[in-house]
């Protein structure tokens, strides 16, 4: 009866003012989501806060050129509160990505619990990276001693890339040269101590890392072609691998016919 008393426009503003303050509510709360962004890649060929990334004992290595960089995304904390203007302005740019809350993290488990278990994530990969190159070059773990430095990041990500710089600084190209060919390459993937590369998420950010960092190509798990396409810099070629030697066999191959690199 109120708003048949009233003019059609007024009707129509009275008519949204709940929805008006819904979204008004809305955009105050707190959502259940994780905003991430492009974050460190590291040249695992280097130091890492004054100390090398990798270092070896036992055996002789070589004087590495070129870069082999891991790449990470930065994610808001568990307990970080996202709201509806977080979200909508994320949603629009191309280095920032929404994250359901429970994707990222373990529902239930406090930060502490979460940095324990991307720590221990982090070590198994790391043991699984020394075994999965010793194993490809054929080298008696026993005599040879390998030890990965890098802080701040935890997860199992790095296992790859680790599992390519023991191999550069031992053997190269195994022909003198260097694995990368110089070039700044970067790269993600999980590895198993047997070398099968695993996928990781978050492919699209790790690309704009690397491009951001100077990197030209980037080595991505097969199955993570599409996600790394869709927001790939200019200039950046992937080349998809599942295993450790298929990811040897293309740097290799980058000298000698780039042509016959295979890409995504």
């Amino acid at each position: 009866m109120f708003l048949s008393r009233l003019s059609r426009p007024w009707a129509l503003a009275v008519c949204a003012l709940p929805v008006v303050a819904l979204l008004a509510v809305t955009g105050l709360a707190p959502l259940p989501f994780t905003l991430a962004q492009p974050g460190q890649a590291t040249n695992v060929l280097g130091d890492d806060q004054g100390k090398p990334v990798i270092t070896i004992t036992g055996a002789p290595t070589r004087k590495t050129e070129g870069t082999l960089r891991m790449t990470t995304i930065v994610a808001t904390g568990p307990t970080a509160e996202v709201d509806f203007g977080d979200v909508a302005d994320a949603w629009f740019r191309t280095d920032r990505a929404v994250l359901p809350r429970d994707v990222v993290y373990p529902v239930g488990e406090s930060e502490k619990e979460i940095q324990k278990h991307n720590t221990a994530e982090m070590q198994k990969s790391q043991d699984s990276a020394v075994d999965a190159a010793l194993a490809y070059l054929g080298e008696d773990p026993e005599k040879v001693k390998v030890t990965l430095h890098l802080a701040d990041v935890g997860g199992p990500s790095a296992g790859l890339l680790f599992s390519l710089g023991i191999i550069d600084k031992l053997d190269g190209n195994g022909a003198g040269g260097d694995l990368t060919g110089g070039r700044d390459v970067a790269g993600t993937g999980t590895i198993t101590a047997d070398g099968k590369v695993g996928a990781v998420g978050g492919v699209a950010l790790k690309t704009q890392a690397a491009a951001r960092d100077g990197s030209t190509v980037f080595l991505v798990p097969k199955a993570e072609c599409g996600d790394a396409q869709a927001e790939l810099p200019d200039g950046m070629r992937l080349i998809p691998v599942t295993t450790l030697k298929e990811a040897v066999d293309a740097l290799r191959l980058l000298d000698r016919d780039e042509s016959k690199v295979p890409t995504c």
